[in-house]
């Protein structure tokens, strides 16, 4: 065989042969050994020109999954080596199979609400089925980062049923509705059986011209694609996994796998002989000879048993991986199939087809061993090729020389080879969720909408549109139902989440200043001021969800006193003339308070001018004010701000209102101070202060002392006692009387539990 594929072939140069182009490298890459086939199609067959098998050093494969990737690597470099030499021609491309023991399964309910009521074009039923699959994945991970790329391959779905405004439908296609729900049952690899696939073969040197599933390619030798339209099962018993898929209806419907396999009777030899593995190999492949077997255990006796006493050994572990592989055929089938194939190299073990037909309630008849059909793929009948460890091998070159799956297509993504594992045809979304793309990296997302309060109204900031993803097949805009086909080229730029919505202070109300008034020598803006969660704002400032934003105009004469904290009623003069409090003041307005001896100036009624009304100054110059009456209103402007107040000594205050006149110390204002206080004690019976209140503050327990004024003591009156600097925000000011939500205004008692802090922060007392 090597010299007449040899013949003919055209060489480089430095006289390497040149390989035909439509060749076929098949690797199975088991868990014992790695075996390679090369073949050529002959129309719709397969013509096997070399086969080589070599087993592993070291146990280099878990179940089926790379364990040591530079041990697989070396092995399957031989293998490749020794065709090479066969053939006489290199090998560049491989045909592989993943494991069906990786396999992840995941049934969801997922809905899809359009705006309004429309028809259903396939680009929404890819928006439905895109979604049901994302949701599918997150049972597997769901700390996947929103930037990152999926840690699953997507092997298939199906969509077991559709509803359409809560009513089944068969299909959703150009039907009319605005609520649609889908049951689907996903398929997924883990990304690491994938890539440490892709990694061991390219450490010998070669791409990846195919990927299938080891149950697919096995089923498509064993069973003809004109067989499907039956309910079969095939079950590919390896060492160390056995695989199973089903057909029917004309396609593979599922796929599965028994977690016990020929090494489990291998195994329950060396326990029961005290023999090595390979020992216990060999004695196995003696099972159903009728002479007797004879070996050496590890202690160096000769024994031998009679082939009677070894199938009596053997039952139970045969019992028990024939019960495991029915479990699995009648969980991916829902019931006893019509009839069921073995494969694989523990497919030969005595009395493992009986009991399975017996587990399954079938005739002895409808449970045998798959190689019958090989030859309907191939040129030759080689008996050698038509045994049921074959099957796998042969499945993945038959699979990929005839095109029997999809996965067989040379498709490019993004400059790159394509992974796709579907049985079927293939669309755009079908590549891009099996290359590990996400639903939202292929619709996008709008930004996340910003909630704030306003005065007390909530107001809604919608975020940014996303910016569509870009689809091109074969250098034309396509669309995620398009159907791909072999050789089709795909550019994808993933689509751009839309902005979240972000603004400021400034961007909601005009904080721009007409000008500054003087109050007591003290510069206030005038215009409209505003606070945030409490704490001044500046138009720069950006505004948070659920933050509560307050205005307060600074225009008049009323308005600038009460923003300033000073006591209504305090009598003050605009540029030396008493006005009305209503009166708007202009930039550059000196408003200063009424000298004690002008305390008696009445306001002018209304309609008069305000020098029409004024009593006659004194004759003598009024006397310069000390510096205890000159107030720094710096401090009760912040406080005003930010809706607070705080004691400015041992002296109890009302809260809220902030002491604009320090106390006298001595001289004439002394005096005229005493004579004020004695008035407005004449005007004001004496009060008692309230008696004192017991809270709960943080954790700690906490003493409020009676107010003089009698008032009730709220949640605004504890702030200046936890450790919460207004001034730097932190964030969103959590405020809690009792475990529920409470204002600054919330009344307290005796008793009452306070937790004041900033959210998200650790509470501190």
């Amino acid at each position: 065989m090597q010299e007449e594929n040899q013949a003919g072939l055209p060489a480089t140069d430095t006289g390497e042969k040149i390989p035909p182009e439509n060749y076929v490298f098949a690797l199975d890459i088991g868990t014992r050994s790695v075996i390679g086939i090369v073949g050529l199609p002959r129309g719709e067959r397969l013509e096997v020109c070399a086969v080589e098998i070599a087993e592993h050093e070291k146990r280099a494969m878990i179940d089926g999954q790379i364990e040591d990737i530079e041990q697989v690597s070396r092995v399957a470099g031989l293998v490749k080596s020794r065709l090479e030499a066969r053939v006489g021609y290199p090998l560049k491309r491989v045909c592989v199979a993943a494991a069906g023991r990786a396999l992840r399964t995941c049934e969801v309910h997922f809905e899809l609400e359009l705006q309004s009521p429309q028809v259903i074009t396939p680009e929404i039923l890819c928006r439905l089925e895109a979604g049901a699959v994302q949701q599918a994945e997150q049972e597997f991970s769901p700390s996947l980062e929103e930037d990152s790329r999926s840690v699953f391959y997507l092997v298939g779905y199906s969509v077991s049923r559709y509803l359409l405004d809560n009513y089944p439908l068969a299909s959703l296609l150009d039907h009319r509705g605005q609520q649609l729900a889908a049951d689907v049952i996903a398929t997924f690899l883990p990304r690491e059986v994938v890539d440490s696939l892709y990694s061991a073969m390219q450490k010998c040197g070669l791409e990846v011209a195919s990927l299938t599933l080891e149950p697919i390619a096995a089923m498509n030798a064993a069973i003809p694609q004109s067989l499907r339209l039956l309910n079969l099962a095939l079950v590919d018993i390896g060492a160390g996994t056995s695989d199973i898929a089903v057909s029917k209806d004309g396609g593979v419907v599922g796929y599965t796998m028994a977690t016990i396999a020929g090494d489990e009777v291998t195994e329950a030899l060396m326990r029961e002989y005290l023999v090595d593995f390979p020992t216990a190999e060999k004695i196995k492949m003696k099972l159903g000879q009728e002479e007797d077997v004879s070996f050496q255990d590890i202690l160096g006796l000769e024994q031998q048993i009679s082939a009677a006493e070894l199938k009596e050994k053997v039952t139970p572990v045969l019992r028990r991986l024939a019960e495991e592989i029915s479990g699995q055929i009648l969980k991916a089938n829902g019931a006893a199939p019509s009839a069921v194939f073995l494969v694989g190299g523990g497919s030969k073990l005595p009395g493992l087809c009986a009991c399975v037909a017996e587990l399954l309630e079938l005739p002895p008849t409808r449970v045998a061993l798959g190689g019958r059909n090989f030859s309907t793929y191939l040129t030759k009948a080689d008996p050698s090729l038509t045994t049921p460890e074959f099957a796998t091998p042969l499945g993945i070159a038959v699979s990929s020389a005839l095109n029997l799956i999809s996965d067989s297509f040379t498709i490019l993504l993004n400059g790159a080879r394509a992974k796709l594992f579907r049985s079927n045809s293939l669309s755009v979304l079908d590549v891009l969720l099996m290359n590990g793309w996400r639903h939202d990296q292929m619709m996008g997302r709008s930004g996340k909408s910003l909630v704030f309060e306003l005065d007390g109204e909530n107001k809604v900031i919608y975020g940014g549109h996303p910016t569509l993803a870009k689809i091109q097949l074969n250098g034309r805009d396509a669309s995620l139902s398009d159907t791909v086909r072999a050789g089709d080229s795909i550019l994808f730029e993933p689509a751009q989440n839309g902005r979240d919505a972000a603004l400021t202070l400034g961007d909601v109300i005009d904080l721009h200043s007409p000008g500054t008034v003087f109050l007591g020598g003290q510069e206030v803006a005038l215009g409209l001021r505003a606070v945030i969660n409490g704490q001044p704002g500046t138009p720069e400032q950006a505004i948070h969800a659920r933050d509560r934003v307050r205005t307060r105009p600074v225009s008049t004469l009323e308005q600038l006193l009460s923003f300033a904290g000073v006591p209504e009623g305090t009598p003050f003069l605009v540029n030396g003339d008493a006005v009305p409090p209503h009166t708007l003041l202009r930039p550059g307005d000196r408003v200063e308070p009424v000298n004690w001896e002008k305390s008696e100036a009445p306001f002018p009624e209304k309609g008069k001018a305000p020098h029409e009304d004024l009593r006659a100054a004194p004759a003598e110059p009024a006397q310069p004010k000390a510096a205890a009456m000159q107030p720094d209103l710096s401090d009760l402007l912040a406080q005003e701000a930010a809706g607070l107040a705080r004691e400015e000594g041992p002296k109890p205050q009302t809260p809220g209102t902030a002491v604009l006149f320090p106390e006298p110390q001595s001289g004439l204002f002394a005096a005229q101070a005493a004579e004020q206080a004695s008035a407005t004690q004449q005007e004001q019976a004496p009060q008692l202060p309230t008696p004192p209140v017991f809270v709960i503050l943080n954790g700690r327990a906490v003493r409020l002392d009676g107010k003089t004024d009698r008032s009730p003591y709220c949640l605004i009156d504890t702030l200046n006692l936890v450790d919460v600097d207004l001034t730097t925000p932190q964030g969103a000011i959590v405020l809690r009387v009792n475990g529920h939500e409470a204002s600054y205004l919330e009344p307290l008692k005796d008793g009452d539990e306070v937790e004041i802090y900033w959210d998200g922060q650790i509470r501190k007392p």
